[in-house]
């Protein structure tokens, strides 16, 4: 509940909203508010000289924002309209809540109406807070807009709420905190009062006692006021107009008003709208859910982050300690490079978990707000904001989009480090970027007793290490051109034994294999050196000369 205060809060003043009024762009907005944003236009801008004029713009004509919504040139916000040659000069306020606040064009007369609807300014103009859209109020000034009583209704529901526990309207002297409720005395008792002015016998042994917090719902569910229209205050609203999209009377049927209108029961469109409203909050709470369920992930990854961040450092560290002194510079930068890592994955994640934190809030507010609102049993102020409540909804639905609540960031740092170098190299030690999923395999060993030259050719033979663990999927056996050239290709495969014909005689060959796999490939081997026959003459075994590995 305490999410949904957000809704509940006017934009100007900052507070509860006070006697709210719904503004033809359906937001709303405090009677005293609204006087207060009240600027005034030229008289060639009034609804009455545009009717002087011929322009046939009838008096309700302001329910179309498109032909009516006048938008503020400057970028500043609103006060400065186009057109408006006496547009004022009045250094604008700011709300608590930072919306730019005009104060009143003129004194509001003295009159016998109150204060929220005395007369405003001739030829006034309104400018909604939160869309910005503006609109040059009629003859009827703020008595043109209709009072939001469903959010007056949720409001006190939710003040109520918050207040402190019920207590026995019986007690004589400190009031004891109610322990039931009886729905049909509609009286709080605590247990001694109960047992003294409400015994379970007699006439009173038919009444239903509830508990305290059951009896004020009942009470919140109670039949409401049925509303009156705006413009016949004596008619209650009967029908619903469709493309005006708001209730209306029989008397505004019959002034001709809506006679082209498509207009429906009230009743209907109440159940219609409700239906809407509970359907798209089916697919909001969906992704309410999701995003509740993505943050407890984002807070894992948090946890798991930092645990992984520990563990790394005590690998580098220890890698680092075993290279003695020659090491000890270098791991001050690697360390150092490892922390920004660490910060840098914090902080995508934990402005991750902030951004997402505060769209959820916004979200499970308005969630809450729309379930108070269907709660309501006034069809006329429900169907005066349920359209305006349904596009917010489905427009926030649309907010948590495809990769909305997608991790930006990975847990695993992937880095590993290389401390096979020699102690001399150690300048040139770094990490090594983008961690494979797998190892590489190991280095093949050459088999020298398999290894063997026949006049001219070779055969050489290896096998994998016998502790590895690491398959590989092939093998690269190298030769080089026999004088001391560069290394080329002449196998690759999955087999461990190959035979190299077509050699020159009497050459020195060396030769070299490594393995691979998806990974990558392995370190070569060690190079053995061949000495292929000095002629046609066999020979069955290689010669010491003929066979050395180094």
């Amino acid at each position: 509940m305490e999410e949904m205060e957000e809704e509940l809060k006017c934009p100007v003043c900052g507070s509860f909203y006070r006697e709210p009024i719904i503004l033809p762009c359906s937001h709303n907005i405090c009677q005293a508010c609204a006087r207060n944003i009240l600027v005034q236009t030229p008289e060639s801008e009034s609804p009455q000289s545009r009717r002087a004029s011929g322009s046939g713009v009838s008096d309700y004509d302001y329910l179309d924002l498109d032909k009516m919504s006048l938008y503020s040139e400057a970028d500043s916000g609103y006060g400065s309209y186009g057109g408006f040659a006496s547009a004022p000069t009045t250094p604008c306020q700011k709300s608590p809540n930072g919306v730019r606040v005009f104060p009143p064009a003129m004194p509001p007369p003295a009159t016998h109406l109150s204060p929220a609807l005395a007369s405003v300014p001739r030829n006034s103009c309104i400018t909604c807070p939160q869309c910005h859209r503006s609109l040059i109020l009629d003859d009827r000034g703020l008595r043109g807009f209709p009072k939001n009583r469903v959010l007056e209704g949720v409001i006190d529901r939710y003040q109520q709420s918050k207040a402190a526990a019920l207590k026995c309207q019986l007690c004589e002297k400190a009031p004891k905190e109610a322990t039931v409720m009886c729905e049909q005395c509609d009286v709080f008792y605590c247990d001694p009062c109960r047992l003294r002015c409400h015994p379970p016998r007699g006439p009173l042994a038919k009444h239903r006692l509830v508990p305290p917090a059951q009896g004020r719902v009942s009470r919140r569910l109670s039949p409401r006021k049925v509303s009156t229209c705006t413009d016949h205050e004596l008619e209650n609203h009967s029908m619903y107009c469709v493309q005006c999209k708001m209730p209306v009377c029989y008397q505004c049927l019959e002034e001709g008003k809506h006679s082209s209108h498509e207009v429906k029961a009230l009743g209907a469109m109440w159940k219609l709208h409700k239906s809407q409203l509970s359907q798209a909050l089916n697919g909001l709470s969906d992704r309410a859910k999701e995003a509740k369920e993505f943050l407890v992930q984002l807070r894992n990854m948090v946890q798991q982050i930092q645990e992984n961040s520990v563990e790394f450092e005590a690998c580098l560290v220890a890698q680092c300690d075993a290279l003695i002194d020659a090491l000890n510079r270098r791991k001050a930068q690697l360390l150092a490079r490892v922390n920004k890592e660490h910060e840098h994955k914090l902080k995508v994640v934990r402005d991750q978990i902030s951004h997402c934190t505060v769209k959820l809030r916004q979200t499970t507010g308005l969630m809450e707000y729309c379930l108070e609102v269907i709660k309501e049993n006034d069809p006329s102020g429900f169907l005066q904001i349920s359209d305006a409540l349904i596009r917010r909804v489905h427009l926030t639905e649309d907010q948590w989009g495809k990769g909305t609540l997608t991790p930006r960031m990975t847990t695993d740092f992937d880095l590993s480090l290389d401390n096979s170098p020699l102690l001399q190299s150690i300048h040139q030690l770094d990490f090594v970027q983008m961690k494979a999923s797998s190892p590489v395999p190991a280095t093949p060993i050459l088999q020298l007793e398999e290894c063997c030259t026949h006049n001219n050719s070779a055969t050489l033979s290896w096998k994998q290490p016998p502790l590895s663990t690491v398959p590989a999927e092939g093998y690269i056996l190298e030769l080089d051109d026999g004088n001391g050239g560069q290394f080329r290709e002449v196998y690759v495969g999955k087999e461990t034994m190959c035979t190299v014909d077509g050699l020159h005689f009497n050459s020195t060959y060396n030769a070299r294999v490594k393995a691979f796999n998806k990974t990558g490939v392995s370190q070569y081997s060690k190079t053995l050196v061949l000495q292929t026959s000095e002629g046609k003459a066999l020979q069955q075994y290689p010669s010491e000369r003929e066979l050395r590995g180094v």
